[in-house]
């Protein structure tokens, strides 16, 4: 079996245990936009291991499997992967720590307004106010999508004494042949305090502290946060996005923001790459934007993972198992 991996690193010695198990493994220099890859060291590759898809993925005849570095997929949409028979597989469980850290990070913030306080440091000003000595313990976070990243903010956020509300659509339940940190998450399906379905956005929404965004961006979920979700949340809740800027409607946020409809935001994912130094979001004082960073490439634990990750659905692929993290027909159809 023929791997071509690309625009990932090896790492202590990931390559050599493929070659052990009998593939023969290409490594393509990376590249920061697709390129064109020599059709002959794409024929006969049965296996392609990326973080960006070669221009040119036409020319691999013999392609069985996709095993990308993202959590999300969106480039895998319009290449008709089922009709023609090919596997794919995502990145799920590999950020989810990263990111679960960052949303509790962010709540912290948001809930003592760290800004203000950082504000009042670089000016000198000495203001104990009462604002700044709020806690999240028996606040309660409603987590729009339990997926990897829903269910280890569960998990931390249950540690700290908080209530989990959760929303999805189908409901909640074990979670099988997903990656998944030993020791994070929730695979059992059994934290939240309670669980929302399709139906019941508006009662999700009306109780929250916290409303975390976990869930994919698809046809579907883009644009599903809009002025109706925002104006159903309590005045004093804080939204936190860390998975695709586009799930929330930009002039919605904006306008709730202005209008007061919620206390505040963190984002980390975003409408434009980079942000103008114009757009207004920069400067709400009670929201708080990162550069896309809660989970990253760059994580020191990234390479670790992937390769963790990949070795195993390696093993799984060659023995006819299932893969972790497999993308449905419908998830790569856009349903």
């Amino acid at each position: 079996m023929t791997i071509i991996a690309s625009n990932v690193a090896d790492h202590a010695g990931a390559v050599d245990r493929l070659r052990a198990l009998g593939a023969e493994v290409r490594m393509v220099p990376p590249a920061e936009t697709a390129q064109t890859w020599p059709a002959e060291v794409l024929r006969d590759a049965r296996v392609l291991f990326c973080n960006r898809l070669p221009a040119n993925l036409a020319d691999m005849k013999a392609l069985a499997w996709i095993q990308i570095t993202n959590v999300g997929f969106e480039p895998l949409v319009p290449l008709n992967l089922p009709a023609r028979g090919i596997r794919a597989s995502n990145a799920r469980g590999i950020y989810d720590t990263t990111i679960g850290e960052w949303n509790l990070a962010m709540m912290v913030a948001l809930a003592r307004d760290l800004r203000a306080m950082i504000r009042n440091q670089e000016h000198g000003i000495w203001d104990p106010a009462v604002r700044f000595q709020n806690e999240v313990r028996g606040r309660v976070v409603g987590l729009w999508g339990y997926g990897g990243i829903g269910r280890e903010t569960a998990r931390l956020a249950r540690a700290l004494g908080m209530h989990v509300h959760a929303y999805a659509r189908s409901g909640v339940g074990p979670r099988r042949d997903t990656y998944c940190v030993p020791g994070t998450g929730d695979p059992d399906g059994v934290l939240p305090d309670r669980v929302f379905t399709a139906g019941q956005e508006v009662e999700f929404l009306r109780d929250l502290d916290f409303l975390v965004l976990a869930m994919p961006l698809t046809r579907s979920s883009r644009g599903s946060i809009g002025a109706a979700q925002l104006r159903a949340l309590p005045r004093s809740a804080f939204v936190l996005n860390p998975a695709r800027g586009p799930l929330i409607q930009e002039e919605a946020l904006l306008q709730a923001l202005r209008q007061d409809w919620i206390a505040g935001a963190a984002l980390d994912t975003h409408y434009y790459y980079p942000m103008p130094a114009d757009h207004p979001l920069w400067r709400f004082p009670n929201v708080i934007l990162t550069p896309h960073v809660a989970g990253s490439h760059f994580c020191p634990n990234f390479l670790p993972r992937i390769w963790d990750l990949f070795v195993k659905n390696v093993t799984r692929f060659t023995t006819g198992q299932p893969l972790l993290n497999e993308l449905t027909a419908a998830e790569l159809n856009d349903e």
